[in-house]
Formats: C-alpha cells, structure tokens, sequence
C-alpha cells in the first residue's frame, strides 16, 4: 500500500459517524447491509449517511452493490487488512524482536445472506 493511499483511508475512518459505519460494517461481514439500515443503526439521515458512505468508498474501504430498490454497503476486508499490514509492517524492526508476529488477516467467509431472512431471523429471536 502506498503511504497516500493509507493517508486517505485514515482520514476517512478519522470522524465519529464514518468510523461507526465502518465498524458496522466489518461486523456485518461480506453480505453488508442496506443503506437504510445503516442509517437507522448509527442514528443518522439518509443524506448524512450518503455523504459519508461517500467517503468511505472514495478511500476504497466500503463497496456497494444494487439489488432491487435497496443499495447494499460492505466493507472492504482486503482494503482494511492492507492498511493494517501497512500500519505494521516493520513491527518491532528496531528491537529484531521474535515476540512481534505477523498479524493474521481477517478473512471472512464469503456468505451472501438474504437480507429478508435475516430480517425475519432477528424478529424471531426478539
């Protein structure tokens, strides 16, 4: 990862609603979630959330796909875990210490879920 393109991605998680929304959205996994959603989930309006899914995905760490009416955000794990290598990269370097291991990126099974049955399976268990 280049340093501008690390630069970009911290600036974007650097604000209190976008670093929520990109922490819902790694917890959410590869299957995202609508942007309705999202919206309802960090307390924001539709065009605050815009703006800042916005800049979430010019930083390249969210992604978004149509599906009918809804549009689906995810955050990007290959984005998140090369910024974190880049972050790490020359761990403990000065010390040559062993005790500093590589970190072990997030790999998250790509399970598509359909947003209705998780929406029916959330009903069911409350």
């Amino acid at each position: 990862m280049k340093t501008e393109t690390a630069v970009t991605a911290l600036a974007a998680l650097a604000q209190d609603t976008r670093l929520a929304v990109y922490r819902l959205l790694v917890q959410q996994g590869p299957s995202g979630m609508a942007a309705g959603e999202i919206a309802a989930a960090v307390d924001t309006s539709p065009a605050t959330l815009s703006f800042h899914l916005k800049e979430l995905t010019y930083a390249g760490l969210v992604s978004s796909r149509q599906e009918g009416r809804f549009v689906y955000y995810a955050a990007s794990f290959d984005a998140m875990n090369a910024l974190i290598a880049f972050l790490t990269e020359n761990c403990c370097a000065a010390d040559r210490s062993p005790s500093c291991a590589p970190m072990v990126a997030c790999r998250p099974m790509n399970v598509v879920r359909n947003p209705r049955t998780a929406a029916r399976a959330k009903k069911t268990r409350a």
